[in-house]
């Protein structure tokens, strides 16, 4: 499973665990978790880069609507492989 460091401005940075990618509307999303077996913390990050950015720019999807719209992506992307997903 690829590792990811996520580091937020002014913070120390975290290492999460990408479980799966998804493509919306040109936008890149990252469902994560903290742990790399069993139940950990789950986050969606959006990829905000710019073209010109040397490294990727993510957020944390926080916004509802747009949560819940990918979460749904996700949940059935990952219930093909027996993996329920609970954000």
């Amino acid at each position: 499973m690829e590792k990811i460091i996520f580091s937020p401005e002014g913070e120390e940075p975290v290492e999460f665990y990408c479980l799966e990618q998804t493509v919306i509307g040109a936008k890149t999303y990252l469902l994560v978790t903290d742990e790399e077996d069993g139940d950990g913390e789950a986050l969606i990050l959006r990829d905000d880069s710019d073209i010109k950015d040397e490294e990727a720019v993510y957020v944390i999807v926080d916004d509802e609507k747009e949560l819940d719209a990918v979460a749904g992506i996700f949940r059935k992307l990952l219930s093909e492989d027996g993996i329920d997903l609970d954000i």
